[in-house]
């Protein structure tokens, strides 16, 4: 008997498919599980409630944690553009779960998050499922290392039921995803609660094997280049020279491929180690250029550069994308994998592949018959080169093995 099971039941009647996705998740377990997660695609906040309800009665006494998407992955599939739940559920002896609900409040002239439980020494990693609207999510998890520090941080942004509402492309330029539906339609499911708003995880301590990995689906394009002026996210000049000229040089000088791949969607990497000799494919903290000013002849991006910070134009590529992430499976320090978390954008699935399964299938291919369960989020958290950060365009993995006398 496993230690990890998952499920997955589609159809328009949500509440039956949460039923039935969490029978399957439990269905191989060796014991009670100690943690359920559940993800719902659907149409409508109120019936994706009703369906989270069905699923913590079916969970049982399991500490319940999921979110509403606009797709979900489970038993080896991913599902988008359809009414679907996805079910995974854990088996942790001995571990601590600590579950909490993250509110902001306005504190004199700044915003304060209330709710992250104190941290604690066996703590090992926690998991977080935001609400794209009402929680400052990128500031959060950017400033968690110093708050929780050495806690890696493995989750991704909600969406809501599509009722024609209004889309979040300000952060799908940034970040690569794009929330769906309009301002409250998210669901957010912890404990046997549902939200509209803020953000909900759990932290996981004592003993818990587990391990993340994060797989960024881009290509480095052109040469590195030193950033020589900056203002904030505005980058002015690139190794001495207007950004949106060199930006113009590199991009006539590619092959014809590679510039209809920028044509699509360029992007920027801003190398996480500034001592390396050279900086290749998954040396980067890949951020969206999300406008550019013929003008002044500066570009703007997602996050904020400093001046002789190191960055490198990237493009979205699939086939990058899979050899990158069964790269990093193959060079996985925990074996055997049991279990897995799997957060991955929904600008990957069949935006950028041939359909929704494509990662799925790579995990499976790469940890067997593993239980794995996740959801296509608006932007995926992950730790990169020890601190944790909001990421785009990526397949953020939070994975689980064997304890002491188990292994």
């Amino acid at each position: 008997m496993a230690r990890f099971g998952d499920g997955l039941a589609l159809g328009p009647d949500l509440e039956t498919a949460a039923a039935a996705a969490v029978e399957q998740a439990l269905a191989p377990l060796s014991a009670a599980p100690d943690l359920v997660c559940v993800f719902i695609a659907g149409d409508d906040p109120a019936e994706i409630e009703a369906a989270a309800r069905r699923a913590a009665a079916a969970a049982g006494p399991a500490l319940m944690l999921g979110c509403s998407a606009s797709g979900v992955i489970g038993a080896g599939r991913g599902v988008e553009e359809a009414g679907a739940v996805s079910a995974w559920a854990a088996v942790l002896p001995g571990a601590r779960l600590d579950p909490f609900r993250l509110e902001t409040l306005k504190a004199e002239d700044r915003l304060v998050v209330v709710g992250m439980p104190e941290p604690r020494d066996d703590d090992v990693v926690a998991v977080l499922l935001a609400d794209p609207y009402s929680f400052p999510v990128d500031a959060f998890v950017e400033r968690s290392d110093d708050a929780l520090p050495g806690l890696p941080m493995v989750g991704g942004i909600a969406e809501g039921g599509e009722r024609g509402g209004e889309r979040g492309a300000e952060r799908g330029g940034e970040l690569g995803g794009e929330p769906g539906g309009e301002r409250g339609g998210t669901r957010l499911f912890v404990g046997g609660n549902v939200h509209s708003d803020g953000a909900v995880g759990v932290v996981l301590g004592g003993p818990v094997a587990a391990a993340t990995v994060v797989s960024q689906g881009a290509r480095p394009i052109g040469p590195d280049m030193v950033v020589t002026r900056a203002d904030e996210n505005i980058l002015y000049e690139l190794a001495g020279v207007p950004a949106l000229e060199k930006l113009e040089q590199i991009v006539v000088g590619l092959p014809e491929e590679d510039q209809e791949l920028a044509g699509r969607g360029l992007l920027i990497g801003v190398a996480m180690d500034e001592y390396a000799d050279e900086h290749e494919h998954g040396d980067f903290l890949v951020r969206g250029v999300v406008g550019a000013d013929s003008g002044s002849g500066a570009i703007a991006i997602g996050d904020v550069v400093e001046v002789g910070r190191t960055v490198r134009f990237q493009v979205r590529d699939a086939g990058a994308a899979e050899e990158d992430l069964t790269a990093l499976l193959e060079r996985f320090d925990l074996a055997p994998v049991e279990g897995a978390l799997l957060f991955s954008c929904n600008g990957r699935g069949q935006a950028m592949f041939p359909d929704s399964d494509h990662d799925a299938k790579v995990l499976d291919r790469a940890f067997g018959p593993a239980g794995v369960g996740g959801f296509f989020a608006a932007g995926e958290i992950g730790p990169v080169a020890g601190r944790n950060h909001v990421h785009g365009f990526t397949a953020s993995i939070l994975a689980f093995g064997r304890v002491g006398d188990d292994a």
